[in-house]
């Protein structure tokens, strides 16, 4: 395992716990944004889930990497999908940028796990 690898992996893990699990308590904050995106507080939880299973997968990823390049793999296109769900509800592209971000960093866990 490279450092790199777990640099980027508790780097996620940081950004994406915190959110995952204010979506899932449903903090006014992302009933709002649930709302501006035309999401149930109910399926927004559901993403608050993905977010939160994703970010143990990358953990544990760090013994098995097999579960970390899936967990990684499913946050890259879940950030993928947020940053064309901003867009699409016009959101300026600069809004749409933190999760195009973070599903780049997923997709270079990927690539990192590939070449150990």
């Amino acid at each position: 395992m490279r450092a790199a690898q777990i640099t980027t992996a508790v780097v996620l893990a940081l950004i994406l716990l915190p959110l995952g699990v204010a979506k899932i308590a449903a903090l006014p904050v992302m009933r709002q944004a649930a709302a501006h995106f035309d999401m149930s507080p109910g399926f927004y939880r559901i993403v608050g889930v993905l977010e939160v299973a994703g970010v143990a997968g990358l953990l544990l990823g760090l013994t098995v990497t097999t579960l970390g390049v899936v967990a990684a793999t499913g946050l890259a296109l879940l950030m993928a999908g947020a940053a064309v769900v901003h867009l699409r509800h016009g959101d300026p592209p600069v809004r749409a940028l933190p999760a195009a971000v973070l599903a780049l960093a997923a997709a270079v866990y990927v690539a990192l796990s590939a070449t150990v």
